[in-house]
Formats: C-alpha cells, structure tokens, sequence
C-alpha cells in the first residue's frame, strides 16, 4: 500500500460511541433483573478481569460470574443466559455522539480513516459493527489488547507520512506521542469518565489539540498536514 500523506486514527470508547452510558444500561439491567448485590458481584469480577486482561471484558466477565455462580447451586439463577443477548444485541447506534458520521466523511476527505480501539475478540468487533462504525470506515478496523503497543502493526497496514489520533484518554496520547513525536498529531476529546478525571489530566501532558466534542472536528481543516508532510 502506498503511503498517504495523513491518516486518521479513532478510537472508539467514549470518543465516537459514549461507552458510560452503555455501562450504565448494562448496570441498570443488571440491578433490574438480579438485585444490587448480583450487579455489583458482576462489575467486581468486571474490574478485576480487567486488571489481569489489561482491557473491558463485558463477556468475560459474565463468564466468570456464572462460572461462580455454578459452583453454587442455591444461587445459580438460569436468567443469568439471557445476560449475553442483552450485550451481544445491545442497540449500540443509539448510544454514538451525534455527527459522528459527519465527522468520518469528514476526516475521509483528507485521508484514510481508521478505528483503533482496545478490546476483547467478541464484544468489541460487535460493538463496531452494530453501531454502524464498521461500514463507515470501509471496514478499516485494528482492535488490539494494548493500541499504543502496536503502533508498529498499524504503520505496517497503514502507512502514512503523518498520523492524527483521536481519544479520550490523555494516557493513550501521551504513549502514542513519546513513541511517533513529530509524526503524531494527538488530539483530546473530552467526552466521557477517562476525560474529566482530574488525576489524568494532571499526570499527563495536554495533547496537541483539545476538543469538548467529537463534533467539533467538522470545524478543523487537516490540509496543513497534506501540505507539510505530503
């Protein structure tokens, strides 16, 4: 593949679709259909599994939880197989920033656009794909385990002279930037939990541009970047 002059890369997770929100449903449900004891049983087996996985996973999680639950017949509950349907068909459409497609067609006039996001093999892909996110990027999709790790696969699939990369989490950015530099642009969005925690904002360095949200790339134009390192 022959090297474009910029490529956009996007996170997902609270920069395109607003993941607390999901979370919070998912929270609903689970109080709704288990009791606060069940719901909170499962997000400690969700925190947990993330501390030794490294990312979000929702599946995962719920099956530990039911693996926990079997060893326990007076508790197990058979409602709980429903669980997976709930996330697996989850209307994911409904929960993106508005303009988020605006935003792709946007980006695309500049260059190739392309999700990067963490996550497991199931739940995210799925994500992708129900939200509409997939085909709006011509299926140009990387899901890894840790995305500032693999920032020598990416170039690999999609060379670039130059890299815009939108997230949410000044961590990401900060990686991503020690390891590109000049050939990184990094740019915050500040949508969702990671965005407004006051310990990342102090523990990281400001990123190149910082949004409110990810509508407001409409008002930026990336012919600079064409110009400077076409």
């Amino acid at each position: 593949m022959a090297a474009a002059s910029v490529a956009f890369l996007l996170d997902v997770d609270n920069t395109l679709l607003d993941n607390d929100q999901v979370q919070q449903d998912l929270s609903d449900h689970l109080e709704q259909q288990f009791g606060t004891a069940s719901r909170d049983r499962y997000w400690s087996i969700f925190e947990q599994l993330r501390g030794e996985l490294g990312y979000a996973d929702y599946l995962g999680a719920l099956q530990r939880y039911r693996a926990d639950e079997l060893r326990d017949a007076a508790t197990n509950d058979p409602r709980l197989l429903k669980m997976s349907s709930f996330l697996v068909d989850y209307p994911f459409t409904e929960r993106l920033y508005p303009q988020v497609f605006e935003v792709i067609t946007h980006l695309h006039a500049w260059g190739p656009t392309i999700i990067l996001s963490d996550g497991d093999v199931v739940f995210q892909p799925r994500k992708v794909q129900r939200s509409g996110l997939w085909k709006a990027v011509h299926s140009h999709v990387l899901i890894y385990i840790h995305k500032e790790q693999m920032l020598a696969d990416v170039q690999r699939r999609y060379p670039a002279r130059h890299y815009v990369m939108v997230d949410d989490k000044l961590r990401i950015l900060a990686a991503m930037k020690a390891a590109m530099r000049e050939r990184l642009t990094t740019v915050f969005v500040r949508q969702g939990h990671y965005a407004h925690d006051p310990r990342a904002l102090a523990d990281y360095p400001s990123a190149d541009v910082t949004l409110d949200r990810i509508a407001d790339l409409l008002q930026h134009d990336f012919s600079h970047l064409q110009v400077n390192h076409g």
